[in-house]
């Protein structure tokens, strides 16, 4: 790899910041620390609606990070949902829904590497037209506690992967134990996607592109391997290939 290349990271939205306690953006640093480890060099993107903005960013990056965060607002894939159902959803973020949903646009647009975690892996299927469920203990039969919040950084529970998927051949493994922190999911899938992981109770842990020549690369996960990645080996190589196929394209831009 020749050319560090750049990645586009999407940050959280928060109403009050630390500064100043008015509207800013805030990211863990173990993103930016898995993709500087991994060889590259992360540009926060600052939240905006301008599709202008947005397309430029995307075009002078060599690849997007879709990061985690707060719930997708449920209008976005379900106007008419239940009062009950309404009340598990926790604060949403709207102006960082339409700038992600612009960016994925754009990445299929400017054919850019993908690698989406957690909230990105949920946007990344809304945005290309699949829905999702509003909370998996309310919604799913018999579900396992996806929502460990205060094991962040601990393996909870076990993921089956697809034989032939991007994720068990970068990773050689057909099972990995992984955290998690959510309580939405992947519901019906993007026409787009295939499902490449689930958990023990269905739940949709990751996804890759049917055709995969629609993009240098794109991989989804439902867990946050930038929280595993200094202690578990085997999620060293999400970062490395994702990093790898973006110097490629930093390359041919040269």
């Amino acid at each position: 790899m020749n050319r560090a290349p750049l990645i586009l990271v999407c940050p959280n939205t928060q109403r009050q910041g630390v500064e100043f306690s008015d509207d800013s953006i805030s990211l863990s640093n173990c993103y930016t620390d898995a993709v500087i480890q991994a060889g590259g060099i992360p540009v926060i993107i600052p939240c905006t609606k301008s599709k202008k903005l947005v397309a430029e960013y995307v075009r002078r990056a060599d690849g997007v990070l879709l990061t985690g965060g707060d719930d997708v607002q449920p209008k976005l894939y379900a106007p008419r949902i239940s009062r009950a159902l309404a009340k598990t959803v926790t604060e949403t973020e709207p102006e960082r829904d339409v700038m992600e949903l612009q960016i994925v646009d754009e990445v299929f647009r400017q054919h850019k590497p993908l690698l989406a975690i957690c909230r990105g892996h949920q946007i990344l299927n809304v945005a290309l037209g699949g829905t999702l469920i509003v909370d998996i203990a309310t919604q799913v039969p018999k579900s396992i506690n996806h929502r460990q919040m205060e094991r962040k950084c601990d393996k909870v529970h076990e993921v089956t992967l697809t034989p032939d998927s991007l994720l068990a051949k970068i990773t050689g493994r057909q099972m990995l134990g992984v955290n998690s922190t959510h309580h939405q999911s992947v519901d019906r899938l993007a026409k787009l996607l295939r499902i490449t992981a689930k958990s023990s109770d269905g739940v949709v842990e990751a996804m890759e592109l049917k055709n995969e020549g629609l993009l240098p690369y794109l991989l989804s996960v439902q867990f946050h391997p930038e929280r595993l990645v200094k202690h578990h080996r085997e999620f060293q190589p999400i970062f490395r290939s994702f990093v790898w196929s973006c110097a490629s394209v930093g390359t041919k831009k040269i």
